[in-house]
């Protein structure tokens, strides 16, 4: 839907052909298959006054978290800065120079004021969701698109997405029985939504049912796989359950084929290997000289700290490959980039300490890390991911604890994890 129903403001600078590639794009953006980067080239080739291509493509550059991507981010917004546009037109271009610099709270703001105006604009709402996410911010994934449901409905193309926006957002807010009901039927709408998938998997996860988890993510994987831009992650779900059931060489194999067995240096991707790897360690998996190459790949991701969660996984691998120097340099980047501005400084300051904890563990030091991770715990989604991404500290938290013989802090995290697990909130 590329615009708002109930406005009919057609998008400005568009041919009816680069309308339609854009229109695919949308489409296709909302499973995360395709290749939407290439048709939007082709849309601007075809209309270079097509200011929501450019915003579009900008968005997908700077939505990977890669260092290496803002550049073309900033790029895209100097682009559309200057075209006609629309009022809609002009919140997207403000939002993505928001985005490109750093600034991602304000860039949500933003997208908030274009769907309270524009609710059926999805590419707000699936921006704005991305920003929440990578935010922390738990409760506006899931009022967000909450918000706009009053003006859809099955008969609109992308009905289907939302459902699986709202699905992800009522799942990270506590709201299982709600989330799995919502995400199975967007999947029942659409097969190939891999981001509803991953929302009943996350409920799935969060409620222990490993079981049900495997089948739920083996039973549909031609559907989450394919060309979707998103696989390695629902991969990283599938694997998760199968490392719970203590099947160490299913994830094993799962980590070798689709989920890194291409070596993508991509963060998202790396973001998943490290946290494999790392709950595989944790479980005293041997995980052989895996490590050596995530290590590789990290080092000049994380050069300059721009995403300070991508910092944490990195450090994983540092970690698990003795990297100390890399180690050294990545917490000096985050000295860096918490006197730089943007959100991210603040996002820092809760990674750094998860940075030492982990290098704490890494050196058998149970009560620095204990040290470290333990104030942490209870702001940790302020520096973005989700529940279940950010489990890995408790985790690292517990096995410090019983190595380290502090039985009373083993037992408090057993015992809020068992909680979180029998919520119920619906």
């Amino acid at each position: 839907m590329a615009f708002d129903i109930a406005t009919a403001q057609r998008p400005t600078g568009a041919s009816e052909a680069a309308l339609d590639l854009y229109e695919t794009t949308l489409r296709g953006h909302q499973c995360f298959v395709g290749d939407p980067i290439r048709n939007l080239r082709k849309a601007v080739a075809d209309s270079p006054d097509f200011v929501m291509a450019r915003v579009f493509t900008g968005y997908l550059y700077a939505a990977g978290t890669d260092a290496a991507a803002l550049p073309s981010a900033l790029a895209a917004h100097a682009a559309a800065e200057g075209l006609p546009m629309n009022d809609r037109e002009a919140g997207h271009v403000a939002a993505l120079g928001r985005m490109a610099r750093g600034e991602l709270a304000e860039g949500a703001r933003i997208l908030s004021d274009v769907s309270a105006r524009y609710p059926r604009d999805a590419l707000a709402l699936q921006i704005g969701q991305l920003l929440d996410f990578l935010q922390g911010n738990s409760r506006m994934l899931r009022d967000r698109i909450g918000a706009v449901l009053p003006h859809w409905d099955e008969t609109m193309p992308g009905y289907h997405a939302v459902l699986g926006m709202h699905a992800f957002g009522l799942e990270e807010t506590g709201h299982y029985a709600a989330a799995e009901a919502t995400g199975r039927r967007a999947i029942a709408l659409e097969p190939r939504n891999g981001w509803a998938q991953h929302a009943v998997a996350h409920v799935m996860e969060m409620q222990d049912r490993r079981e049900e988890g495997v089948a739920w993510m083996r039973g549909a994987i031609p559907h989450w796989t394919g060309d979707s831009y998103f696989q390695v992650h629902n991969w990283w779900h599938l694997a998760l359950f199968h490392l719970g059931l203590g099947d160490t060489k299913a994830v094993l194999a799962l980590y070798d084929e689709p989920l890194w067995g291409q070596r993508s240096t991509l963060a998202y991707d790396m973001v998943d290997a490290s946290a494999l790897l790392w709950r595989l360690q944790l479980a005293g998996a041997d995980v052989g000289d895996r490590w050596h190459a995530l290590a590789d790949a990290w080092e000049p991701a994380v050069a300059e700290s721009t995403y300070a969660f991508n910092d944490a996984q990195a450090a994983m691998a540092f970690v698990g490959a003795g990297r100390t120097e890399a180690l050294s340099a990545l917490l000096e980047a985050q000295q860096r980039a918490m006197a730089r501005p943007g959100d991210n400084a603040a996002f820092v300051a809760v990674a750094e300490p998860v940075v030492r904890g982990l290098a704490a563990w890494g050196q058998g030091d149970w009560r620095g890390a204990i040290e470290a991770l333990q104030p942490v715990r209870a702001v940790a989604h302020r520096f973005g991911g989700s529940h279940a991404q950010r489990d890995v500290i408790d985790l690292t938290l517990l096995d410090a604890a019983r190595r380290a013989g502090d039985a009373g802090l083993a037992s408090t995290i057993e015992a809020d994890r068992a909680a979180i697990r029998l919520r119920v909130i619906d």
